[in-house]
């Protein structure tokens, strides 16, 4: 081995290699616990209305931790987007003390249920407000549909001049609509149907609305509609 210059060139540069890997892997460790880089200040960016300083502050209490390198951005990311009304942030360092957040929060679309609300891409969250919205009741997980169906059955009784204020689909995956004139719409099963069976009874709701005592509609018929009176009720 020892006569042979090839090997011993070979044995040398690895140990060089290792030398300084070793050396790279020490410095490091020394520039990640060093108080030579401390952060010093997290800039906020973003239309924020609904979450306050105290909360980011308070969310980020013990995750901003080490200097400028060693802080963990992912940590601080899902701390940030824990917050009721957060719904997306990207955190990113800027030389040589300072993290910018970026906050896009909730637009609330509608309450669901009694305890949370769906923003405007269908997405369910914890938020509060109290803004006038309409209300969706669905089963869990059909937050997203409800979400888009509410958006095609809006646009087609926006001609009777009354908000939608309430979308309901049943554990059947029946679709129930009400009025804010309390005029109540029943729609069947198929979503397609559905929106096509609203648009006939839309247009010809001039003639229907003479009747001024309906308040329940059922449009389950394939080639017309019933109409419930508040004396018919038992």
């Amino acid at each position: 081995m020892w006569d042979n210059p090839r090997l011993l060139n070979a044995v040398a540069g690895a140990l060089t290699a290792l030398a300084l890997l070793v050396f790279a892997v020490g410095a490091l460790q020394l520039l990640l616990r060093s108080p030579l880089f401390p952060l010093r200040e997290i800039a906020v960016h973003g239309d924020l209305g609904h979450t306050t300083r105290a909360e980011i502050e308070q969310a980020t209490q013990g995750r901003v931790s080490g200097n400028f390198f060693s802080v963990d951005l992912g940590t601080v990311r899902a701390a940030l987007e824990a917050l009721p009304w957060v719904r997306r942030v990207q955190v990113q360092r800027v030389w040589p003390d300072r993290l910018d957040v970026a906050f896009e929060e909730h637009v609330p679309l509608a309450r669901w249920g009694d305890a949370a609300l769906v923003n405007q891409q269908g997405e369910r969250f914890a938020g509060r407000t109290e803004a006038p919205l309409p209300l969706f009741v669905g089963p869990p997980g059909a937050e997203g549909e409800v979400a888009r169906q509410y958006l095609r059955f809006a646009a087609a009784v926006a001609p009777l001049g009354s908000a939608l204020e309430r979308v309901v689909l049943t554990p059947r995956f029946a679709w129930q609509l009400r009025l804010a004139n309390g005029l109540h719409l029943m729609l069947g099963r198929d979503a397609d149907q559905a929106d096509a069976r609203l648009r006939r009874f839309v247009a010809i709701y001039p003639s229907v609305e003479k009747n001024k005592q309906h308040e329940y509609v059922d449009l389950r018929y394939p080639n017309g509609f019933a109409l419930r009176l508040p004396d018919s009720r038992s």
